[in-house]
């Protein structure tokens, strides 16, 4: 097989490939939409409560609270107002029911939903008609507070709002409950210019008996879209669902329909499991020192999902106080932090099988950002380190084709001689190549070598939170989306024709008429790709070019 006919194969498999994964992610927008029609038919006759049992062991995982018929009605306990407890820092904005002590807002005020907008900062946990997404946390066992008709705590504080102060570095919220003559604190603690929320349950026990109970949390979602915006065939949909490390997995990913299909139950030392979005994640993350059950699960037949943990039985002795502790991370998918709060957390910034390669790549982009103060502008010059890396391998490429580009005229010949002949022709030209010491494969092979490479960095251009809303110059003011007047993608077409024009023409009138046509297919993918992704395509294509034209001319002057 000729080296025309290569470059025709890989470039064709690539468009097929973009065109395959945008119509089964599309397909799979149609089937969630089916999912949750079908889910909201059954849900009046699913009576699942939802609440863990303490007695639940690895093969008997819990689910969660308050999903009953009785969930309506807040129990004798007390009957105060139940307006959410308002909670504000210098990263978020929260809420917090009382009943229960769960977490059903959050807002993340440095990243906004829309471009400019900062008083209308992003939305991950909400709980609302159009959206359930919440953060459910309780005890269970001898002496709960959480049982499985439905029952849940209604908390007391003594403020409706909170509000980090200037200079302070922490805020506590205490919610606290009585039972009998146990006095349970159910605390969150905020800090400055952090996502991380730490929670802890409280134990004074001044009973006779010795107290008893487990520390469960869990997520609470339906499988609404995160509002990535409409779909469609080259729409880009990334992966939303929920995941979990496991000693088997260090990052193992389960989708909606994975749960509606089997529940997950897994115990581990430590961990975390995640519900995973574009650019956000919200995680559980129980005591690292202790062996908790973990559980992930459709609700009985409804368009709602559990993801969560149960941790080991905790007793506070009479007349003695105890601790409770988990924390719950609700923000931005930021990979140091995420490296930070627990062991492979990091991978919910999913850069795909090619991660070793994406992860150092993200690393010196960052830095070189940390100079020029500009994603863009980091962007190019990581590109431009990129190609300065294979060199070697691209001026091998493109003498490679220059020489193939001046044995055009011969190959033209054989073609017009021996074109019914396919057999004759082909001995003809392996003559040819080996007379003129050309490789026909050698201008291909350099470029596959390249490949995991650019693959790993168009994943970490996707992936990377830092470019949402990130501004480049003049009309691109969010490096994450579209380029708005389709300029980089018309101009990485072009690139691309000045490309394939300093090529080799395949004798094949056939092929030569398909590399043409390649350009405007490939713009036309590029239209909908991110403005921070085109914009590297362009920035190669043209160090490509600048390369390519300088070793075509040396190997013309040559003779």
């Amino acid at each position: 097989m000729d080296w025309q006919k290569t470059l025709l194969i890989t470039a064709m498999c690539a468009v097929v490939f973009t065109l395959v994964i945008r119509y089964n992610d599309f397909q799979e927008n149609l089937a969630e939409t089916s999912s949750q029609t079908r889910s909201e038919q059954t849900a009046s006759n699913d009576s699942d409560s939802g609440i863990p049992d303490a007695t639940d062991t690895a093969s008997e995982l819990p689910s969660a609270p308050g999903d009953s018929a009785e969930d309506a009605e807040v129990p004798s306990q007390s009957n105060t107002a139940r307006q959410p407890i308002r909670v504000e820092t210098d990263t978020l904005i929260v809420d917090i029911d009382p009943r229960g002590g769960d977490l059903v807002y959050s807002a993340l005020r440095e990243h906004y939903a829309e471009l400019n907008e900062p008083d209308n900062p992003y939305v991950l946990l909400n709980n609302t008609a159009a959206q359930t997404y919440v953060a459910q946390s309780g005890l269970v066992g001898r002496n709960a507070t959480d049982t499985r008709d439905g029952e849940r705590p209604v908390f007391q504080s003594s403020q409706q709002q909170y509000q980090l102060a200037e200079g302070d570095d922490q805020l506590q919220v205490d919610l606290t409950y009585q039972q009998g003559d146990v006095t349970i604190t159910k605390r969150y603690t905020f800090e400055r210019g952090e996502y991380l929320v730490k929670l802890e349950y409280l134990i004074d026990n001044q009973s006779a008996e010795p107290w008893q109970a487990n520390l469960y949390g869990q997520i609470k979602r339906d499988n609404s879209s995160a509002g990535a915006g409409p779909g469609g065939l080259f729409a880009i949909n990334p992966y939303l669902g929920a995941a979990i490390t496991t000693d088997e997995e260090k990052y193992k990913k389960l989708d909606f329909e994975d749960l509606s299909e089997q529940t997950f139950k897994t115990q581990k030392e430590g961990g975390w499991v995640a519900m995973v979005q574009h650019y956000f994640v919200s995680a559980w993350v129980p005591d690292a020192g202790q062996t908790h059950n973990y559980h992930l699960r459709q609700l009985g037949n409804r368009n709602m999902y559990l993801l969560g943990f149960t941790s080991p039985s905790t007793e506070v002795a009479p007349g003695s106080q105890g601790q409770i502790s988990a924390e719950f991370y609700t923000g931005p998918k930021d990979t140091q932090k995420l490296e930070q709060i627990s062991p492979y957390l990091d991978l919910t910034v999913d850069y795909g099988w090619l991660w070793w390669i994406a992860k150092p790549l993200f690393t010196v982009l960052d830095w070189l950002h940390g100079f020029l103060n500009n994603w863009g502008l980091a962007i190019i010059a990581l590109t431009i380190i990129i190609k300065a890396a294979f060199f070697k391998l691209s001026a091998t490429s493109y003498r490679s084709m220059a020489k193939m580009r001046k044995l055009s005229p011969k190959m033209a010949e054989l073609k017009e001689r021996y074109g019914d002949d396919r057999q004759k022709m082909s001995q003809e030209l392996m003559k040819l190549y080996k007379k003129e010491k050309v490789n026909p494969l050698g201008g291909c092979l350099p470029i596959l070598i390249q490949m995991p490479v650019f693959l790993a960095l168009y994943w970490v251009l996707m992936e990377s939170v830092e470019l949402r809303h990130a501004p480049f110059f003049l009309w691109i003011q969010d490096l994450s989306v579209k380029d708005p007047y389709y300029v980089l993608p018309l101009l990485m077409g072009l690139t691309m024709f000045i490309q394939f024009k300093l090529n080799p023409t395949p004798p094949d009138p056939t092929q030569a008429k398909i590399m043409q046509l390649m350009p405007i297919v490939f713009t036309f993918l590029f239209l909908f790709f991110p403005a921070g992704l085109v914009l590297y395509w362009v920035t190669n294509n043209t160090l490509s070019i600048t390369q390519q034209y300088i070793i075509t001319r040396q190997i013309e002057r040559e003779g």
